[in-house]
């Protein structure tokens, strides 16, 4: 397993829009927990993506706390556990900032949730009949995933390689590990509980997607050249 530490892709601005998405989630499982275990299924129920909701739109009850298929967008902030939760905003404040500064904060956060709204479609056409609710910002990071690669490809990742008693850090770059996670889902089997296909579709659309909403970036000016006359010379 291997966990990216952070980039040498150092930012220029305050990563508002990103700390705000990562605030709303927090704050967002922090609800989940208030509530009695009844009350978190409920929730699950209601917020959570229904996959057979989302292909035949329609309603099953209990009732969704926003209309089909609002229940894309409320399933974002919820999550299963602790280590859902980290493990989804470490992601994002490790790449989402420099994909951010990329577009700015207003088209950044219009990225995120069209991918994560492809990565939800996705999972639901890949599974259309399933009635379990899906949950968790794993398809919208994805495609920050997706976003960073395209626009920095070669950004060295300090990633932490989990070897027992050693522990090393290696810097890989960004190609590589981003290439190695999306390579990675499909190995994921079937039964795991995770909706790996959320994971692919929000990857790919943040590839796409990027193109669309990032600021053109022009390479740096070439230094000056300094023009030296020829000698003159003497008879």
């Amino acid at each position: 397993m291997f966990l990216p530490l952070r980039d040498d892709n150092p930012r220029a601005r305050f990563p508002a829009a990103t700390l705000l998405l990562i605030a709303a989630n927090a704050v967002a499982f922090l609800f989940q927990l208030s509530l009695t275990a009844r009350g978190q299924r409920l929730l699950t129920l209601e917020a959570g993506c229904i996959p057979y909701e989302i292909v035949n739109r329609v309603d099953l009850q209990p009732r969704n706390l926003l209309p089909v298929p609002g229940s894309i967008w409320t399933s974002m902030f919820l999550h299963g556990g602790w280590g859902h939760l980290i493990g989804n905003m470490w992601f994002l404040w490790v790449f989402g900032d420099n994909v951010e500064e990329a577009m700015g904060s207003i088209r950044y956060l219009v990225f995120y949730f069209l991918v994560g709204t492809v990565g939800a479609l996705s999972q639901c056409y890949a599974m259309p009949d399933s009635t379990a609710p899906m949950i968790g910002a794993s398809g919208a990071i994805a495609g920050v995933l997706g976003g960073y690669l395209m626009l920095y490809p070669r950004a060295r990742i300090a990633t932490l390689v989990m070897i027992p008693f050693l522990w090393p850090v290696v810097q890989v770059p960004a190609w590589i590990f981003l290439g190695g996670w999306f390579l990675a889902q499909f190995a994921l089997p079937s039964n795991s509980g995770v909706a790996w296909m959320a994971h692919v579709g929000g990857f790919i659309a943040g590839l796409g997607a990027v193109r669309l909403l990032a600021h053109n970036r022009h390479n740096p000016p070439s230094p000056p050249v300094e023009y030296i006359p020829p000698a003159r010379r003497s008879w």
